[in-house]
């Protein structure tokens, strides 16, 4: 009769596995409530197979299992478990088992696997014996199933944590632990001195840690950094490797970072006689990979900290505001001059829509409204507290848009004043202008002028007239810049626009040039002053006139989107050079493309006059030009509609 023995702490398992399984079969039964208790009965009573559950209360069925072949019991194992799964039963098969079941079972299973393990014995006793190259080989998968599961193990440590003496400990255990050595280390050369330090230990005394430096060119670790090679040293003769450093088995390994050597991973035996085997090499290389990851991150971390620190503190101490959003004009970054020019200094304000953040109109327009592609655009930002911030904004490609603001109150003011006293003299001088054009009429009446006393009766005329034109746009912009244009009416900025092009048109035929009229009709009006209006359209047609060739082309368009008018004149002129782009609105600029020019006489305050109404009716004006191809200016009015509502 075969003997079984069933090792279960449950007394439901054990009694359903006699009394209604075993027993009925014809077997005879042993029990056994423990690990302990089972490996004693299996000891002593010599059972041909072992049912055995996997948790008990002092070992598991595998730590069982495991005992009985090390004590050389080769018994026929089934292993019983209430959970199971892929990675036990593989686990299962490695150590020996000859079956996995999973409870509940029926008893008829139970049965088939005990009359199989019971079949595949070989001996009259009915015992399985295994031979030694198989138990050696199982021992082989064990362990290399071990290396595997702790090299992953390190491999996952090291994406998790960031904190590198916490994955070189991990390291250096590992390397303990699956090498079975007494001590593990992490040594890594100082780039000053050039000796080695221990950055990572396991079982060595804290101070010794502490105070530990190796020389680098009469050490087994220093061959080791100069060679890059594995070094193995056996017991037969112990090594010295530094004062009270006695050594009798060691192994020393490499730690590569983009082809340079920077420390090795070791592990050594100072009072066992065990000898460390070649095949730990390849496992501890593995190790030693991951570790030159951890510091090679590190290091980059490092590096990356602390220039973020130096932008982080240059951010801070400049006196200039700087904000900068992503593509989606989300804000990245706000420094404390931006926060405090727009009181957000404690507020969270990460990734927040600009929109939400923003107070500032001209601030949040020059964002919203600016192209990516646009390489730079500028505005000036008036604040709360009554300061003036001229921003410029730019482009930064994969990044966003970046403004940089700075103070320009005292520019403001400066500039305020000396529009003030040219103003003053410009209103002076039109009654001596006026009383010259009058002497010059009255030339001609007081007698008869030679011809050439008529040329020079006409270059008067011609030179007092344009300083009449000029001494006009000075005190236009001037009353414009000083608010006193405050009388607004509804205006169709469609027939406005009609009358003034109308009166260019002849100038434009004289040149050969194409005027194309684009005027959307029925539009809502814009709140405004029809004379400044008119004067912005004549200004920007007369421009595209002037400075685009005979036989060119110049498209005027006028178009309704919600709430807003959109007028645009578009040229195939000289064009704007990038530099001149950033200064065309300023009074007196005139382009180096154009000065000195045959017909380009002007007075260079055209555009500044334009700019001046445009931000008089609360719009917007830009602009886009290329050398040799164009230019085209864009002007955005609110509608009378749109201007209630604000």
């Amino acid at each position: 009769m075969f003997k079984i023995l069933v090792v279960d702490d449950s007394t439901d398992v054990r009694e359903f596995l006699v009394d209604y399984v075993l027993r009925p079969a014809g077997y005879e039964v042993l029990t056994a409530v423990d690990a302990h208790t089972g490996f004693a009965t299996a000891r002593s009573d010599m059972p041909d197979l072992i049912i055995a559950d996997m948790q008990m209360p002092d070992a598991t069925g595998l730590e069982l299992l495991d005992a009985l072949t090390k004590d050389n019991r080769q018994v026929p194992f089934i292993l019983m478990t209430s959970e199971g799964s892929e990675e036990l039963a593989t686990e299962a098969r490695l150590a020996g088992a000859i079956a996995y079941i999973t409870k509940p079972f029926e008893p008829e299973q139970m049965l088939e696997h005990v009359e199989q393990g019971l079949n595949s014995s070989k001996s009259n006793d009915n015992a399985v014996s295994r031979s030694t190259e198989d138990v050696d080989v199982a021992e082989s998968l064990r362990r290399h199933v071990k290396q595997l599961e702790t090299i992953a193990r390190v491999g996952r440590t090291v994406t998790a944590l960031l904190d590198l003496d916490e994955v070189l400990s991990e390291v250096v255990s590992a390397a303990v632990n699956l090498t079975g050595t007494e001590e593990g280390s992490i040594l890594l050369r100082d780039e000053n001195s050039g000796e080695l330090f221990m950055r990572a230990s396991k079982n060595f005394d804290d101070e010794f840690v502490r105070t530990f430096r190796l020389p680098s060119d009469d050490s087994l670790a220093g061959q080791v950094l100069r060679t890059g090679e594995p070094y193995l040293l056996g017991q037969d003769d112990p090594h010295k490797i530094k004062t009270s450093y006695l050594v009798r088995s060691l192994l020393y390994v490499p730690l590569n970072v983009k082809g340079d050597t920077i420390g090795v991973l070791g592990v050594d035996n100072r009072v066992a006689d065990l000898q460390i085997a070649d095949e730990d090499i390849q496992p501890l290389q593995a190790l030693a990979y991951f570790a030159s990851i951890a510091v090679e991150n590190a290091r980059l971390f490092e590096r990356s900290e602390a220039q973020r620190k130096k932008f982080d503190a240059v951010l801070t101490k400049t006196a200039d505001a700087v904000i900068v959003a992503d593509l989606s004009n989300r804000l990245l970054l706000i420094n404390g001059a931006a926060r405090r020019a727009f009181g957000l200094e404690f507020q969270e304000l990460d990734g927040l829509p600009l929109e939400d953040v923003l107070s500032s109109p001209e601030l949040r327009d020059l964002f919203l409204y600016t192209t990516h592609d646009q390489s730079c655009q500028r505005a000036e930002v008036i604040l709360d507290d009554g300061r003036v911030l001229n921003a410029h904004l730019n482009s930064i490609e994969g990044v966003g848009q970046a403004a940089i603001m700075q103070d320009i109150t005292h520019l403001k003011e400066l500039d305020k004043i000396k529009s003030e006293f040219v103003s003053t003299v410009s209103h002076d001088l039109r009654s001596p202008l006026t009383a010259i054009i009058g002497c010059v009429e009255l030339i001609t009446r007081a007698g008869p002028v030679s011809e050439q006393q008529q040329v020079f009766i006409e270059r008067v005329k011609v030179n007092v007239n344009s300083i009449t034109s000029l001494v006009t746009a000075v005190l236009d912009l001037g009353r414009i810049e000083q608010g006193f244009d405050t009388q607004k009416e509804e205006v169709d900025l469609q027939k406005v626009s009609r009358v003034a092009i109308e009166s260019l048109l002849g100038r434009a035929h004289a040149k050969g040039q194409i005027v194309n009229l684009d005027l959307v009709e029925n539009a809502d009006p814009v709140l405004g002053n029809p004379i400044r209006l008119r004067q912005m359209v004549a200004n920007l047609v007369d421009n595209a006139i002037k400075y685009t060739p005979d036989a060119g082309s110049i498209s005027v368009s006028l178009e309704a989107t919600g709430d807003q008018l959109i007028f645009i004149v578009s040229d195939s002129g000289i064009g704007i050079s990038p530099a001149g782009q950033a200064s065309v609105f300023e009074k007196f600029f005139r382009s180096e493309l154009v000065v000195g020019d045959e017909g380009s006489e002007g007075t260079g305050l055209g555009l500044s006059l334009v700019k001046s109404i445009v931000d008089n009716h609360g719009g917007r004006i830009w602009l886009d030009s290329n050398v040799g191809a164009g230019t085209k200016f864009t002007v955005v009015l609110p509608t009378d509609a749109a201007s209630v509502t604000a």
